[in-house]
């Protein structure tokens, strides 16, 4: 775990320079990615790097509840102030959106 995490730190620093680095209250990363499979790519990666493919699988907390807004829909923009809406998907659509990050990475939860 600590090594990927480490990886992790070195990855980032090189594609987004040492300030993407910095860590929040809780030890993660926050480097300016564009979505959310940039983030998980950035952690195959770090894996690879480590030397732990297959070795390892990823959870995820998506938090939705932070980003359900009613109606089922889900704003994945949610951040963003003045958003315009374009970023909106339906319950479903958020489910085949994990379906397909559970193809591509391996994602256990």
């Amino acid at each position: 775990g600590s090594e990927v995490y480490h990886h992790l730190k070195t990855v980032i620093k090189g594609r987004f320079g040492l300030d993407a680095t910095a860590v929040g209250d809780e030890g993660g990363f926050a480097p300016n990615i564009l979505n959310n499979k940039d983030a998980l790519n950035l952690i195959q990666e770090a894996i690879e790097k480590a030397g732990y493919t297959g070795k390892i699988e990823i959870g995820m907390d998506v938090a939705a509840s932070e980003f359900y807004k009613g109606a089922n829909t889900y704003d994945l923009d949610f951040k963003t102030k003045d958003s315009d809406g374009s970023q909106k998907i339906s319950g479903d659509q958020l489910r085949d959106l994990y379906s397909e990050f559970c193809n591509e990475f391996p994602i256990t939860s």
